[in-house]
Formats: C-alpha cells, structure tokens, sequence
C-alpha cells in the first residue's frame, strides 16, 4: 500500500504558524479563560456544597484545555518539522501566557479544593459525575496541600515563563542551529541538522563514516556546551529551588509523584537491572568481536551488524507501515486497525529532510481526538521500530478517548509500556521472519540494542542525572564536572566495557533540558520491563488478551503503577522478581545470538 511520509498540519489550522485561524483560536481561549475565572471566584463550596459548581468549572477546564492543547500541539509540530520558521517562538510565547493564566487559576481552583473539610470530602465524591473521577480529583487536592498563598504560586507561575520555561527553550533554539560536518570519500562536505548527523552517525555501516561523525558530533557539542552548561544548571536550580519551597524533602520526590510510584518500585527495578546486566555487556563484547573490534566505541553500540554477504535489511516507508498493520494484527484486530486508520490519514512527519529537529514523539490533538507522530525514517529496522513505538503510544490515547478528562492523565511511565509493548510485538516480528541465519543474527543485533538501551543507557542516564542534582543541590556545576559524571555513569553502566565514550551526552540528549518532567530517563526502563511482563502473559494465554489489555491501558490515569500491576498482572512491583523475569526473557535473545554466532 502507498503512504505519505508527511503528515498534514494545513487540516488542523491552514497557513502554518501565521495562520488566522490559529489566532482567532488563540482568542477564544481567552475569552473562555474569562468564563473560567467567573467560575472559579463565584464558587463557595460552604455556600453550596452540591456537585454541581465543581461540575461546570470541571467542564470549562475540560474545554479550555483541549482548545491550548490543539493550538500548543500545532506550533510545537509546525516548528519540529521547520526548524527554520522563526515566527514559531513568537506564537509559543502566546500559547505560553495563555498557558500561565490557566495554571493560576488552577492554583486557586486546588486551593478552594484543599478548603473543603475532609469530613466533607468523602460525601461530595459520592456524586454520580464526580465519582469516576474521584482517584484525579483526590490526587489535585493532595498535591495542592503543598501550594504556597495564591500570590506566591502565581509569582512562579508568571516567572516560569522566562524561567525554567525559557532555559528549555533555549536548548532548543541552539540545536536548532547547531550543525554537523560531514565530508565524503570525494572531499565534498555536508552540514547535517543534529537529527540527520545523530541518524547517520548511530546507523552507518562503515565505521570510518561513525567514526568522522562521532568526532565531529563531539567538537559541535563541545563549541555549544558553555550555553548548554549554563542553561542546565538555570533549569534545574529553578526546579530544586521550586521543589524546596513546596516542601519536597528530595529531588526524586517530584518525578516519582507524577509517575505515581513508590520509591521502592524504583529501588527495585535498577537494582534487578544493576545485578542482571552482564549478559548485555557480553553481548556488546561479542559485537564488538564481530565488528573487528577489541572494544565498541560509543557511537559503534548501535551499528549495524551484516555477516558474509548479507545487507542490513532496508524498509521503504511503505513496507515498513504495511509491515506494522500486518504484525499487529498478530495481536489484536484492533490495534492493527488502528495503526492503519493513522497512517492512511497522515498521522506521520516521518520524511528524511533538512530543517526537522532529531528525535521522535507521538503527542496528542484533543479536540480532533487524534494523536500525531514525529520521527525521521531513514529506511532501517530501528526506524520501524520507532514507528511502532509511536504508533503504540497513539493507540493508548485512543483507547482512553472516551473516558473523562481526568482519567485520561497518564504518566510518562505507563506510558511508555503501550509504545514498548508495540515495538516488541514488531520486534519479535522482524526476527521471526527473517530469512538466513545471517540476517536473524542482525536483527537480533537491533532487538538487543533496544535492550542495551534500557538497561545501560537509560541506567547511565539515571546515574548521571542523580549524581549531578546531589552536586546541583550545593551549588553550580561546571561544564567541565558535568563532563566528568557522564563519563563515570556510562563506565558504571556500561561496565567499563566500551572503548569510548560521549562526555557531552547530557547536552546532546533532550531529555536533561525538558521543563515540565524532572528525570525523564527511568519511566523508559519501567515502561520496558513492565511491557515485558505484559507480553509474557500474553504468550501464556494469546486468546482474547487484546481486550485485557485495553482494559488495562484504560486504568493507567486512575490508579498507582502499584495497583495497576496488582489487579490486572497480580505482581508486586517493589519486589526485583518481576524484574527480573522481564530482564530474563531479553537474555533468551542474548543466547541465540551467541549460539547463532558460534556457528558462523
């Protein structure tokens, strides 16, 4: 079937980032801020203590909320796929505004949630409307005891916005000019975008080609990290100084709340990961053995692995949609359904060109009820992958679409067991049909890699960002220093099994400068493992587990990861052993591989 790479930003509002329409829908959601505001003040819960105010102020946000979601979805993907549109900023500094009003009068809506009496409490969730949604509303009014006066949190609120909202944007702002040389067997030089030199210096047969990029990669990174040094340690000062003044007694306090899991489940899962990694390093070794090397170099992990005469496997665009839909099915009608409905109607920017910034996301339109995909497809099997992975996230959005708003609201961490799970069934896929020896042990190279990722990477990440925010916490880090912790958590991680390693990873990885979710690496590694133990019970008993799947998926916005794991896996999550068994299954392919590389 024929697909088309880009996605279709003109049937959302015409014209791009000047678009009219995207202005007069920036001044309705003003004009409705006003009606939200008149209902919040009027609101006296000692003068009427029915559901009925709570009710329309619910439904107001509920609407306000969908209108900023579209709009701010809109730029932020405009500017992701034209890096170059410099109107861009002008209008997420209008959506930032309208953003920080509501968040003001959220702060007085939770403080008046936080009045209520808590004999009185229990009785008001009693209401039919409000008792499905009695988990979210219950967890706002818990949060909201830590709120400073009205005055002070809309200070913050105001200041964010050339605060820790700015810093975030700047990073952004530079990679969005940064450039990468690069110059062919011929002589001729190229500047790639960061996406491109990232894509190309990762995946590239000839290591001479990783090599060249990697070095340069380095020194781009290098000239740019003084900005990006300063900018890190600005965001994150905001942030300690924020979570003191909300009486946080940690700095892993705030990211383990919104993922709403114990530090305990936390504990758990890196120690399983810390004292089951070493098949994952043998098989680096072994790589690196057949890549004719004594060691790996950073930018080698992921290199593609071809044995005797055999190419690495390259997927059109449209072979690799027309794979997905095909697998999925292997699941679930469902999810294959879904996957194709998104990308017949060009849910997708995947289109390899100048200009896009590096990465991938899926991310929501709520008033279209629709989700759309980010990524660049340069044609290998960890570009399918990606796009299952995205794809997966987008269906957990479509199966909670009828749900109340609230219920909606899932973490980062659960998240990612939806677009996991979806790249593993791809994964699996891909191995199953593979057609020699050789080509099974390649794409078993590229499975394995996802798993190095998780549990070395994502591991490097977590024991970096750890040790920095111990430092942040007494003061400004240097670039220097900054260098240093990373380099000692990939040795940690990767168990000193690398032959170098990437100093200015915490600037050339995104996910250090995001504003809004502090320690945006373990929810990878839970969503992984947890995904993991999904599948597992899905072997166990294939028939209709699509539907208790759904079902779970569903319950990800209303309840704790450890309840969640309870009632639809019946596992304990602060136990290593469920851990384990997910890290176990991923050593089955680590011994295949071996086997199937003796007998090369």
């Amino acid at each position: 079937m024929k697909y088309t790479d880009t996605w279709d930003l003109d049937a959302i509002f015409p014209g791009g980032t000047k678009s009219p329409q995207l202005q007069t829908k920036l001044q309705q959601i003003q004009t409705e801020i006003q009606s939200l505001q008149n209902l919040i003040h009027a609101w006296d819960f000692s003068e009427d203590q029915t559901a009925a105010p709570l009710l329309a102020i619910l439904d107001k946000q509920e609407e306000i909320s969908k209108g900023l979601g579209q709009a701010g979805t809109f730029v932020h993907m405009y500017h992701d796929a034209h890096t170059n549109d410099e109107h861009a900023n002008v209008v997420k500094g209008q959506v930032i505004d309208l953003g920080s009003q509501i968040e003001n009068l959220s702060t007085i809506f939770t403080k008046k949630l936080v009045a209520i009496p808590d004999e009185a409490w229990p009785e008001l969730l009693e209401a039919p409307q409000l008792k499905q949604i009695s988990f979210a509303l219950s967890e706002i009014r818990d949060q909201g005891k830590r709120l400073l006066s009205e005055a002070e949190e809309k200070l913050i609120t105001d200041l964010s916005k050339d605060g820790i909202t700015a810093w975030s944007h700047l990073y952004d702002t530079v990679v969005s000019i940064m450039t990468i040389p690069f110059t062919d067997k011929q002589g001729k030089t190229t500047e790639y975008s960061v996406g491109q030199a990232m894509n190309r210096m990762y995946a590239d047969p000839d290591p001479e080609v990783r090599q060249q990029l990697f070095e340069n990669w380095e020194a781009a990174w290098s000239k740019y990290a003084p900005i990006f040094a300063d900018t890190l340690n600005h965001l994150d000062g905001y942030r300690i100084t924020l979570q003191k003044a909300h009486d946080r007694e940690h700095f892993l306090d705030e990211p383990l709340e919104y993922n709403r899991m114990s530090k305990e489940t936390l504990d758990a899962m890196w120690t399983a990961v810390a004292q089951n990694k070493q098949p994952f390093i043998d098989f680096l070794n072994q790589k690196a053995k057949i890549l004719g090397m004594e060691k790996l170099g950073w930018q080698d992990v992921d290199a593609p692995v071809a044995l005797g005469d055999f190419k690495p496997l390259r997927f059109t665009y449209d072979e690799a949609c027309d794979f997905i839909v095909e697998n999925f099915a292997s699941f679930g009608e469902q999810i294959s359904a879904f996957a194709k409905h998104a990308l017949t109607n060009r849910w997708v920017e995947a289109e390899d060109r100048p200009n896009k910034r590096p990465g991938g996301y899926c991310t929501s339109l709520p008033e279209a009820e629709e989700s759309r995909i980010f990524m660049t497809f340069t044609g290998s099997p960890s570009d399918t992958s990606t796009l299952a992975h995205e794809l997966g996230h987008a269906f957990h959005s479509y199966v909670m679409r009828d749900l109340p708003a609230l219920n909606r609201r899932y973490a980062m961490n659960v998240a990612e067991t939806a677009s996991t799970f979806a790249e593993t069934i791809i994964g699996n896929a891909t191995v199953a049909n593979a057609k020699s020896k050789e080509e099974k042990i390649s794409l078993l190279d590229a499975k394995l890699g996802n798993a190095t990722a998780m549990f070395l990477n994502i591991h490097a990440r977590f024991i970096f960002e750890n040790n920095y925010y111990e430092e942040r916490t007494n003061g400004i880090v240097s670039q220097q220093r900054l260098n240093e912790l990373m380099v000692n958590a990939q040795k940690e991680a990767y168990g000193d099994s690398l032959s170098t390693y990437h100093p200015h990873f915490w600037c050339s990885k995104l996910h250090f400068f995001i504003d809004d979710i502090p320690f945006y690496n373990f929810p990878y590694t839970f969503g992984y493992l947890f995904s993991l133990g999904i599948y597992a019970e899905f072997l166990k008993n294939p028939e209709g587990f699509e539907e208790k799947y759904i079902a779970l998926l569903r319950d990800t916005g209303s309840m704790k990861v450890e309840e969640l794991a309870m009632n639809h896996l019946n596992v304990d999550l602060t136990t290593t052993a469920f851990w384990e068994a997910g890290i176990q299954l991923m050593e089955k392919d680590v011994i295949e591989f071996t086997r199937l590389i003796s007998e090369n």
